[in-house]
């Protein structure tokens, strides 16, 4: 009442001045401030809290204003509390236009009266007409999880006209939200009859949005939540570890279920360590080589040489870190296979390198069974090759790609890279070339991994073959697998032949029954066509026993081997080399088991097969 009283003793004149000064001050300020290039309809608090901030720096000024026109021109000034007063009501009013047009904006387009009022609102006062949309037609999700991710995804989601997607729920386990509602969205918990609510809010599909999740806490919740029909969908929210990325709503993959915990295994010594080197990737076009190019680019490397004899995956990566890199590094690619010797000899004579790391072989195992002759020139004469150029040049380091199929192996690729350790620790015993080898299992999304046949075996509509129900498997991801070449060959002294705990197997009889899950085709019949030539129902663990030592990665191990002498392993060598100048398969087979004492027949091994211990620890994906 005071206030008022003290307004009506104002003259006009005073009002006049008093409200020009006010009036101009305000614009001045918002205009300053940029109040009015702002979007509205987007605006977010940062948008309000910038008029606030404009508003009391008009107010400011409105008072000096008054100050320097009373001396020029004498007038009526407004007391502190009527300028307060009505400041506050222009800037309440301000932001309630602002955020009723930014509601309008956002409600507007619904079916319901609301919406109805608001459309009528915007196209009345603003003069925008706004389409309504149909949410009948959009996919009713809930969102698990209703922290920052969750509450960001939904705001995304619903201020995105064209998304296919309408959250209706949210479940969570924070007592303090559950029971509210978070954009007009309710929050339940996960032991609320969750069967009952998704049917009255007919929810659709299910969207886990916890990034902090860990890979076994995704597949907890993936398994809680299928039991209610919907399908699952996982949001990949970008980290400041995974800079570039962008948020992503994805099926989840059965790489996902597999839920191998992600190693990290490349840490400071080992950037230091392949930092300014020279470094030769044989076979740097396959899945592993192509990988170690990438994650040597990102350690400043003087110069990173791609070899490979097959150009096509070879360009490929030359391209990828061509645009990613440009000229900040200096990466050169060689057409060459390791077998040829004078072609290796340029490649060395060219560039020098000074770590070499082997991760050329033929791989594939029923494949190699039949080309016998083919896969010991290769993987083992291959490497010896590399290995002699490597002392021939003065290479400091040589590392070498190995697989879990090199323990007892039961086939020929396995044998050939169980004598190609054996031929890396006989020539870690003598000169300064230092050796190692590095040793794991499947890789997930490589050329010869098993997901992507199932993957497209689904695709086509099936069926799904598999060799047999009872078969196992140790999975890692490509990623893991380069970093752990690269640091274990960083750390290695010389003769290590490096292993991982890659945790469990999987039975891949389960595996391939969750990607028919996953995939929603029905009717997908899986077929059992028989084990194939050389093939073992399991792999044996890497990690057991007592002939492992440990390194500064609790991951990862050093096998306690007693590596052959240089003149045993040229013994070796010369049995092999005489086979195969007979140019007969089987000849080539019976010297690979006279010089590999572990390499056995696969019978032998499959026999006895269910009494292992990996058989009986196997993982159910």
């Amino acid at each position: 009442m005071l206030i008022y009283r003290n307004f009506l003793s104002l003259g006009w004149k005073d009002i006049v001045a008093n409200s020009v000064l006010a009036f101009g001050s305000i614009f001045v300020a918002r205009l300053i401030g940029n109040v009015y290039r702002q979007i509205w309809r987007y605006g977010g608090i940062q948008c309000y809290i910038r008029l606030l901030i404009a508003d009391a720096g008009g107010a400011v000024f409105f008072i000096l204003l008054e100050y320097i026109f009373d001396v020029l021109t004498p007038f009526k000034r407004l007391t502190f509390s009527i300028m307060v007063a009505l400041m506050s009501v222009d800037l309440l009013l301000a932001l309630a236009m602002r955020m009723m047009y930014r509601y309008c904006f956002k409600f507007g387009n619904e079916t319901s009266l609301k919406g109805r009022v608001l459309r009528f609102l915007l196209k009345n006062f603003a003069g925008i007409t706004l389409k309504k949309t149909d949410d009948s037609s959009k996919i009713k999700i809930a969102i698990v999880g209703a922290g920052k991710t969750g509450v960001s995804l939904a705001e995304d989601l619903m201020n995105n006209l064209a998304s296919p997607y309408l959250p209706r729920l949210f479940i969570d386990t924070n007592d303090e939200k559950i029971g509210r509602e978070i954009h007009d969205i309710p929050v339940i918990s996960k032991n609320e009859p969750i069967s009952e609510i998704i049917k009255e809010y007919k929810i659709q599909e299910i969207v886990i949005a916890i990034p902090s999740a860990t890979a076994a806490r995704k597949k907890e919740l993936y398994d809680f939540y299928k039991q209610f029909g919907c399908k699952i969908k996982n949001y990949d929210y970008p980290t400041v570890q995974t800079v570039g990325a962008k948020p992503s709503l994805r099926e989840f993959d059965i790489e996902d279920l597999l839920f191998r915990k992600q190693i990290q295994v490349v840490d400071e010594n080992t950037k230091a360590y392949f930092k300014n080197k020279v470094v030769l990737i044989t076979g740097g076009g396959g899945s592993i080589g192509s990988e170690l190019c990438r994650q040597l680019a990102k350690m400043n490397p003087k110069q990173v040489v791609i070899l490979d004899i097959y150009e096509n995956g070879v360009y490929d990566v030359q391209q990828e870190l061509k645009l990613i890199y440009k000229n900040e590094l200096d990466l050169e690619v060689e057409i060459a296979s390791i077998t040829d010797r004078q072609a290796m000899r340029m490649v060395f004579e060219k560039y020098h390198p000074q770590i070499v790391i082997n991760a050329a072989a033929h791989k594939h195992v029923p494949l190699m069974e039949n080309n016998c002759l083919e896969a010991v020139k290769n993987n083992v004469f291959g490497t010896k090759i590399v290995l002699e150029l490597c002392e021939e040049f003065g290479a400091e380091r040589f590392m070498m790609v190995s697989t879990d199929k090199a323990v007892n192996p039961t086939n020929v690729m396995g044998a050939t890279k169980r004598m190609c350790e054996m031929i890396v620790q006989g020539y870690s015993t003598r000169g300064n070339l230092k050796c190692s080898c590095t040793r794991f299992g499947n890789v997930l999304g490589s050329a010869g991994s098993v997901i992507p046949l199932f993957k497209r075996q689904i695709s086509a509509g099936g069926p799904i073959t598999l060799t047999d129900k009872r078969i196992i498997r140790y999975f890692m991801t490509i990623p893991e697998a380069s970093q752990l070449v690269l640091q274990s060959g960083a750390m290695a002294d010389n003769g290590e032949l490096f292993v991982l705990d890659m945790g469990q197997p999987v039975k891949i009889f389960d595996l391939a029954k969750n990607m028919i899950e996953l995939s929603g085709v029905q009717n997908i019949e899986i077929i059992e066509t028989g084990l194939r030539p050389g093939e073992k129902l399991y792999e044996e663990l890497l990690v057991g026993g007592n002939n492992l030592d440990t390194t500064d990665n609790e991951l990862i191990f050093i096998e306690r081997e007693e590596p052959i002498s240089f003149e045993e392993m040229e013994q070796k060598l010369e049995v092999l080399r005489n086979a195969c100048e007979q140019g007969d398969n089987d000849l080539v087979r019976e010297a690979l088991h006279s010089v590999v004492p572990t390499f056995k027949a696969p019978e032998e091994v499959n026999k006895n097969a269910l009494n292992s211990m990996e058989m009986n620890i196997v993982k159910t994906v």
